[in-house]
Order: C-alpha cells, then structure tokens, then sequence
C-alpha cells in the first residue's frame, strides 16, 4: 500500500529543496498527503494560470510539478517512465512558451513561426531528469521568421534566442525552469546562438563530427515551429541512420568513453563520490551501449530507430541484435540508475550525479530513496556497476578497438607454414605486397591498424576454404576494389563467423564474389539475424522496399529499391552457398522479390509520370511476367521476361499539363518502368529487361492495350507464343485489370487447336534452338538434351493440346499432367533436382562447367538433400536417369527417340 505520509517525511527530513516546496505550497501538500496524486500534478500543471508574467508563471509551474512529481516518486505510485515523461512534456510547453513570448517582444501581434527547437538528449527521449539542463537546437527560417521591418533576420533570431534563455534560465526569487546549454549546436564555438535551416543542413550533411550522430539518434521537434523542426529532422535522416556501417563513428564512441573515464576519474571507483552518470558502469554507458548498436543496425532496420533507452534496448533485444538477458540486465539497472539520480538531484535541486563524499550526507540520500544507509546503497551500485561495465568493456573490445599493432614482416612465414600453406615463402611476399602499398586500401595508418587486427583471423580462413587459391585472388579482387578497408575489417574482426561465411564466398561462388567487389557494404546485410532467413510475402517484401528516407524524391525512391533488391538477392544467394534452404525456395523467394520490385518502382513510375502527363481515364497500366518470373522460380541469373498492357480505351488522352495519346502515353510510361527495373545507378542496376515476347515481338510496340493483345492472341500469334503464356502471371494492375488478363489467357489456352499441328510445330521450334543454342557445358541442364527446355516443350505441348495442368508453376504443372495419366508419375522429382542444380550452378559455376573440386560438396548437398548430399558422382549419376526420364517422356508423348549426350 501507498503510504504518502512515509514518503513526505522522508522529502522533509532529507531533501531540503522538497521541505521548502511542501512549506510553499500547502495546496499540493494537501493532495498529495490524501492520496491524490493525479489531482496533485494537474494542479501543479495550472499554477501557472492567470499570470501575465511569462518567467513567473513557468516557474511556479515548474516548482509545484517538481514537488508532486517527486512525492508520487518517492511513494512509489509513479513509475519512472511517468516521472520523466512528465518533466520532457514540460519542457516542451516552457520551451514553446517562450519561444512564443520571445518573438512577441519584437513582433507584439504576430503569430510565432519559423523558430524551432529540437530537443536533444534526454529532452529528446522524453526521459528528462529531475533536475536537468535542457540542450535544444535553435533553428529559423529567415523568410518565415516574424520581426520589425528594420531587423535583419539572422539578428531577431538571435534576440530570440537570447529572450529564450532568459525566461527559462535566470534564477530570481522564484527560482528557474531550466538551464539552457546550446553548446550542442553545431560549431558551438564560433556560431550564433540559432542557426538558419539552411546552415545546419548544410553542416550534418558536410561537415559533422561523429558524435553529433549519436546525438541525434535521440532528437526531437520539441517546440516552436514544430512542422518546420519535423521537416529539417527528414532532411538530415540520412545523416544518422546510415546503411553502410560506420565503425570510425563507432570508434569515436570508444574514444569518448575513455576520455570520461579519464577525465572523472574521481568519480569511477565506487564509494562515495561515485558518478552515477559517467562512471564506469553508469547511465552514460547504457545510453551508448544501446546508441553503438542503434548507429551499426538503425540504418537497415528502422524498427530500431527509437528514442528512449529502455525501449531501444527491447528493441535490439527483440531484432536478436542483442541477448534478451543483456537488455533487461542493462535496462533494470538503467530505471534504477536514473531513479538514484533523481534522489540525488531532489537534495537540493542541482544537477548533481555523484554519491555526496560526506558519511552523513550519503545516509540521508540513502534513507530518502527507502534504504537504511549508505553502505547499502554502495553495495547496489557495485552490482549494478559491475553489470554493466562488463557489459560495455565487451562492447568496446569488440567494435572499437584501440592501441597500434606492430606487424612483424618475416613471422609470417612461420605463421602461414603452420597453416598449412605449401609455398609460405611466395605467399608471405604476396602478402606483404599488400600491406606495402599495393592496394589503396590499405594505404592509410588506421587501415594498416584494422588490418593487422583481422590478419591471424584472416590467413586462419583463407587456410581453412576450400580453395585457398581461389579466395586468396578473389580476396584481392576485394580489395583492389575498396576506397577505404577501414570498416570492412572491423566488422570481419568483430564477427569471426563472418569472416568464414566471406571466405566460402570467395571460394565458391565467382557470382556473388564479383558483387561484392563492386558493392563491400553488402557485408553489412550478413550481420543481422535476419539475413539467413527467407524473405517473407510479396506484400511484406513490397513494405519492406517502400519503408525508407525517399519521401517523394523518385531518383532518390529508385537508389534506396536497388539498394534493398541487392541486399536481398546477395544474402539469398549467400544462403544457397551456406546450404540454409532448399534451392527450390530461394527460386520462389528471388521471385517474390522481383514481383516486390516491379509493384513499388512500377507505382513509383506511374506516380512520377502523372506528375507531367496526368492519366488517361479509365485506363490504367498492367504487367504481365512470363518464363521463370511468370513461374516462379527465378535463379540469379534470370531475365525478367515482362509484357506491358493496358487498360481501357487506346483512343484515349491523357488529362495532365503535356497530355499524350493513350498508345504513346503507355509505350513512354513502360520505357521508364524498364529504366527503373534495369538502368544502372549510383546504386547499380536491378534485372535485365526482355520484352521480346510481347506482340510482334521486337517489331511491335512496347505497350499494348489488352483488346489488342487478346485479338492478337486469337488471330496472330504463333505457337510458340502461346507455349509461353503457359507460364504466364499477371503482376502489376490493378484487381480487376488483372482479372481481365488471366480471363484473357485462359481462354487462348483452352482454344481448340490442331494437335498434328501442334506436335509439328513444337517438334520444329525445339529443334531450331537445339541448332542454334547448345548446351554451354555439362552442367548445363537447361539447354542439355533431356534437359529442363525438354521437359518444359513437353508440358506446354501437352497443356496446350489437352487445356489440363494450365498452372505457370512448371514443377505443379508437371504434377498434374501426372496426375491425369499423361506423364510418367516420377517426372515431377527430375524436374527439382535439375531446377536445383539450375539454380545452383548459376552461382558457383556459371560458365556451365564442373566447378573446382572444392565446390561440389555445395553443389551435391543442394540438390540431394533427400540423400544427405555431399557425393558429387552420386549427383551426376542422378542428373543422368532424370535427364533419361525426361528423354522417355520424350518418346512416350512425340514419339520420338531423344539421344542423350554422356
């Protein structure tokens, strides 16, 4: 039970700012020894009331609050998230007050705008402290900012400015509301004291120091112009959460730890005088703790991109980021922290966070937080500062290590003979051409550091792939391709296990090797938890790409789609090498991925395109995939075999400022759907684009209206062309529009046909590309004869001449042509185990030849899962009797011998 009474004795006996308020304010007193607290605070929060004075008004307010906030506290009916949510809203409503008084001074009947401030800090989590400073940005706009005709804008900012801290800051007989630091703004030293938009911009995006970003994980639009503040916080988004790790940010966390460990070292052994903010296992080591890992992981995940401490410290919990224990350890001992703080600070109303060094004085802080003494006060705080200390020193080690380490030129060869290296002599000359300025990466002193760090881990991988040979060039490839290795080799140092994964990479898959080459922050999308996991639906894809700091920037929009795609289709292609899932599901999980991609840059087309064209009414653009996106089952290599329709009528304008005919309109609009999907930027290119299966082919125009695609269906299209619709998926339209074309399709598929006509047809396309696109190689299982192209003739043939299996999965179609007697029932397992081996060798080996001996455990293992993998003869022999069913398939349905290539 509440015992108010306990706690306003023990404010009256050890806090003699709290003896003063309750003998100030009987009123409050009153409620707050009934019981009524919430009565109590808005009380408190209306003591301001009917005053014209604006300084007296918010300290009055600021006092009564401080006294029912702290009683609440004391007796245990406010919990801490309460306490300092309270104290951050009003040092909203006193900073807008103020802000609003001060521009009044000048501009009497003007209505405040274009002044904002932007919380930091505490004040920007909303977990102010009892007795603290506030650090706002001033920020104004100097068109929109009121002030007299003869001021210029930068000086009525500046009186502003001044005005501010003046009402809240200057200590008089009723005290003050808050102290005000501006040092936070950027060049504090030399800067006026608010800073146009503009110029602050133009600093985070330029010329700002490491720790600003950390600062800014935690601001806030908090008074004023708030709209404008909003606004200047998207614009520097980029500035803080970035995609790319940044461990030089990372490190300066590191350094600036150090350096308040060293400059309070008075306050870091714990007994009295402990500083319970910037001792070693203090507030500020959560804070950054929580902060380091925001700024590593906040800029691919926004879910963690949270104000409060405790709540980012669930969330890196929840993301897997951080072990649940450590975030409830750190976060029971961070609320019990600033609770202890709060004592401190109610004594006597200072921004004090260190244990008093007097016996008697630590007793009574003791005994006004409930405890008997001081001792057992110390002895909580040994705990908890051992917790997380630990905790932070582990932290540090891993991601900012310091300290030069001297690398000794002629060990290494005893090192690498000890690896296991054959030829150490040549090797270690080979490597010390890299640390002697052979790689631009490597030029620089701190790089050299990081290097040297990650060296042991590193020549320990390279002996330990598959292919030492093949990883030690693709390795260099790598770096040859850096401007920077800095934060390629923290993060390999800081994550072992990823070292391991890159080596396989090198080693086994050129594909993936040569993108990493081009793009090393994809390194950053291995260190989530998320990474080996499969993509989830198109939708939750489509959220995912569309979630980001594009705003209505398209250019921008396009980059940061591309930038996803990559990551997406990298870490699923690292999952085939590491052998996390069935090569069948990463096919369909490539694809959801490509359908993700063309839904949100084909809206963002049309959305841009509307801007200058408007729409053509009651028309609208439609999608259709066809080939391995149309079935689902995209390798990395894959085409995106795309035909672009239209709705309604062709006939038709459009009604923007530049209005276009509807054929024209939609040719224009699917040339830069295209150019999204496949025009290299910045950011690289997405897909390769072919439209060549879209009526007439090569010769017909891009886009389509779907009358004239359904009549061309009907009356022009060759057979060839109906085989593909056979796989064919509507992917982009609306519902009905979508509906309209698979209604379309289905009924060109259950056309009548001709079956002799049919069998002489496909029998004659299938020889024409068996003359004119061989097989590249052995493990060339599409082009092979027996082979996937087969067993695809075979289907389309017998969906088009029978109207049965109609399903664009070409493995479900295979099923249910079997299933109705008309294929063999096996044929459904060739065909997995050479889309597998498809999928696959895509990756590890392109060219369509055996890959190295040391890469077809990868290949084995992925395609017979069902046989514990890993024996390559066993695989071969099993792509032989599938190739040879397929080839009796053949015989069975065109009554043909199929010869199969040994």
């Amino acid at each position: 039970m509440t015992d108010w009474q306990d706690a306003i004795g023990r404010a009256r006996d050890h806090a003699p700012f709290l003896c003063r308020a309750l003998d100030r304010l009987p009123d409050i007193e009153a409620l707050l020894a009934a019981g009524r607290i919430e009565d109590a605070i808005a009380a408190a929060t209306a003591m301001g009331e009917g005053i014209d004075d604006t300084a007296v008004a918010l300290r009055r307010e600021r006092l009564a609050l401080a006294l029912a906030l702290a009683i609440g506290d004391l007796a245990g009916a406010l919990p801490l998230e309460r306490v300092v949510g309270e104290l951050s809203s009003f040092a909203d409503r006193a900073l807008d007050t103020a802000i609003a008084a001060a521009i009044r001074r000048r501009a009497p009947d003007a209505e405040p705008r274009g002044f904002s401030a932007i919380a930091l800090g505490k004040h920007g989590a909303g977990e102010l402290n009892y007795s603290s400073d506030i650090d706002p940005i001033l920020l104004y706009d100097p068109l929109t900012l009121p002030r007299r005709d003869r001021d210029e804008p930068g000086e009525a900012a500046q009186r502003v400015a001044r005005a501010i801290v003046e009402i809240l800051s200057t200590v008089n007989a009723d005290g003050y509301v808050f102290r005000i630091d501006l040092r936070l703004r950027p060049a504090s030293e030399v800067s006026p004291l608010a800073l146009p938009f503009e110029a602050a911009i133009t600093h985070y995006e330029s010329s700002a120091l490491a720790w600003e970003r950390a600062a800014f994980i935690r601001a806030r639009a908090a008074a004023g112009d708030v709209t404008a503040g909003q606004a200047f916080l998207d614009t520097i988004r980029p500035f803080v959460w970035r995609r790319s790790l940044d461990f030089g940010a990372i490190a300066e966390i590191g350094r600036l730890t150090t350096r308040i460990r060293d400059h309070y070292a008075g306050g870091q052994a714990i007994g009295p005088g402990y500083d319970l903010k910037r001792g070693r296992g203090g507030i500020r080591e959560v804070e950054f703790f929580a902060q380091t890992h925001q700024l590593i992981h906040g800029g691919r995940n926004p879910s963690l991109r949270l104000r409060g401490t405790r709540a980012s410290l669930d969330a890196l919990a929840q993301a897997g980021i951080i072990d649940a224990s450590d975030a409830r350890v750190l976060g029971d001992s961070y609320d019990r922290l600033r609770v202890l703080e709060h004592r401190l600070q109610m004594v006597a109303d200072q921004q004090t966070h260190s244990l008093p060094t007097d016996a008697a004085a630590l007793d009574s802080v003791a005994r006004l937080d409930g405890l008997p003494d001081g001792k057992a006060l110390v002895d909580e705080l040994a705990a908890i500062s051992e917790a997380v200390g630990t905790r932070f020193d582990a932290l540090i080690r891993i991601y900012a290590p310091t300290g030069a380490v001297a690398v000794e030129a002629r060990p290494l060869v005893g090192e690498l003979e000890q690896l296991g290296f054959a030829d150490a002599e040549a090797l270690a000359t080979r490597i010390e051409g890299w640390e002697g300025g052979q790689f631009r990466a490597l030029r620089g002193a701190e790089a050299r550091n990081a290097y040297a760090r990650l060296r042991p881990q590193l020549l320990r991988a390279l002996a330990e792939a598959p292919d030492p040979e093949r990883a030690l060039l693709r390795w260099e490839q790598l770096l040859g391709g850096l401007p920077s290795a800095i934060n390629v080799f923290r993060l390999l140092e800081a994550r072992p296990g990823l070292l391991a994964v890159v080596m396989r990479i090198l080693a086994h898959a050129p594909t993936l090797a040569d993108e990493l080459a081009r793009r090393s922050d994809l390194l950053d999308t291995l260190i989530d938890r998320s990474a080996f996991d499969l993509p989830g639906s198109v939708e939750e894809i489509m959220a995912e790409l569309a979630r980001g700091e594009a705003g209505d920037d398209y250019q921008r929009l396009l980059d940061a789609v591309r930038v996803k795609v990559s990551e997406l289709r990298f870490a699923l292609g690292v999952q085939l090498i590491e052998g996390q899932h069935d090569p069948l599901e990463v096919a369909a999980a490539l694809s959801r991925v490509a359908e993700a991609a063309i839904e949100v840059l084909g809206a963002a087309a049309v959305s841009e395109f509307t801007t200058n064209h408007g729409v053509v009414p009651d028309s609208r653009l439609v999608i259709l995939g066809l080939g391995r996106l149309g079935g689902a089952a995209l390798t990395h290599a894959s085409d995106l075999d795309l035909v672009f329709l239209f709705s309604g009528d062709h006939m038709r304008e459009s009604d923007g400022r530049r209005p276009l005919g509807g054929t024209l309109y939609y040719n224009r609009l699917a040339q830069r759907v295209i150019a999204a999907l496949s025009v290299p930027t910045a950011a690289g290119a997405l897909y390769e684009v072919d439209t060549r299966l879209r009526p007439s082919g090569a010769q017909g125009p891009i886009a389509v209206s779907l009358d004239s695609f359904e009549r061309y269906q009907r009356e022009d299209a060759w057979t060839w062309e109906h085989m593909a619709l056979c796989r064919a998926r509507p992917l982009f339209g609306t519902a009905d529009d979508r509906a309209e074309l698979h209604a379309i399709i289905d009924t060109v598929l259950h056309a009548p046909r001709d079956a002799a006509k049919l069998r002489e047809d496909v029998l004659h396309m299938r020889g024409e590309m068996a003359k004119h696109k061989p097989p590249k190689g052995p493990l060339d299982v599409k082009l092979a004869r027996g082979g996937l192209v087969d067993l695809e003739f075979i289907v389309h043939y017998l969906q088009l001449r029978e109207h049965t299996g109609l399903d664009p999965d070409l493995g479900r179609a295979t099923e249910a042509l079997s299933a109705a007697g008309l294929l063999p029932p096996d044929l459904r397992a060739a065909y997995d185990l050479l889309v597998r081996l498809l999928i696959v060798v895509r990756l590890v080996a392109p060219d369509g030849m055996f890959p190295p001996e040391a890469s077809r455990c990868i290949v084995a293992n992925a395609c017979c899962p069902e046989r514990g993998g890993g024996d390559w003869n066993a695989l071969l022999d099993a792509v032989r009797q599938a190739r040879q069913r397929i080839a009796a398939a053949w015989q069975q349905v065109f009554e043909e011998e199929l010869e199969i290539e040994e």
